[in-house]
């Protein structure tokens, strides 16, 4: 299973919600592997902590191979980290992401993403946490992934920003990735006692999008659980916000 979990606002929980999900797969037993892909690094440095300063290559040397054949190209394992936690992995982003970006457009290498996780056999579970735009790696993470899950907190201008969103990931699917099914939207920062949170969901219900049942509440131990580089279900496993990441892991199997 490949999942990328894409929003082009910032903000909303991309890097939190892959690295609790990703967290749980390998808690669970699931061989599992967070690809990095945003120039801010979150993920990278949510799963690896000070570590990550002696991962090995990462995304920005898998890409750069692209541009730069060898005689012996390194294989995509050879990009990844293994992180404290067993079964869990992370391809590690840097901003050498931001360099390379103009050259991978230019010479369409949109497709070797995905053509690099088929021949990859070594895990379960992938996950792949996207820049807040709509590039060329968050392209290339769509066209790789198998779904694709949608954060979005309920403020009128995510609400705005969605529909051009689903009308992307539309676009994406007919012209690059038939197979790539919207898995649903997951509401960030839930306020079930406030009125506007709740009136908005239910709007986006009526309107046929697929919100899921799962959501997430505000929590400072999110916070916490960043400044400590441990994915809440190893951090604090019993708060509720871990609880309602696993709940969300259970509904999204699934489907």
């Amino acid at each position: 299973m490949r999942r990328v979990v894409f929003n082009q606002k910032g903000g909303v929980g991309k890097s939190t919600i892959t690295c609790n999900l990703a967290a749980i797969s390998a808690a669970q037993g699931l061989r599992t592997l967070v690809i990095d892909l945003d120039t801010q690094a979150n993920s990278s440095h949510y799963l690896l902590g000070e570590a990550v300063a002696n991962a090995s290559g990462g995304a920005a040397e898998f890409f750069d191979q692209m541009l730069n054949l060898r005689l012996s190209p390194k294989g995509t394992e050879e990009f990844v980290t293994a992180t404290a936690h067993p079964g869990l992995s992370v391809m590690t982003a840097s901003p050498q992401l931001a360099e390379l970006e103009s050259k991978l457009e230019s010479r369409y290498k949109i497709y070797k993403l995905r053509e690099a996780l088929d021949a990859l056999e070594d895990f379960d579970r992938i996950y792949i946490d996207t820049p807040p735009a709509l590039n060329f790696y968050s392209r290339c993470a769509l066209i790789a992934a198998e779904s694709v899950l949608i954060p979005f907190d309920c403020d009128e201008f995510s609400r705005k920003a969605l529909y051009q969103l689903l009308e992307n990931i539309g676009e994406i699917r007919a012209d690059h990735n038939a197979g790539l099914k919207l898995e649903g939207i997951v509401v960030n920062q839930f306020q079930a006692r406030s009125s506007l949170p709740a009136r908005v969901v239910q709007e986006l219900r009526d309107e046929g999008l697929p919100v899921l049942d799962a959501t997430l509440s505000p929590s400072v131990k999110v916070k916490e659980s960043h400044e400590a580089a441990l994915p809440l279900i190893h951090f604090a496993p019993g708060h509720k916000l871990a609880q309602e990441f696993v709940a969300l892991h259970t509904l999204l199997d699934g489907r």
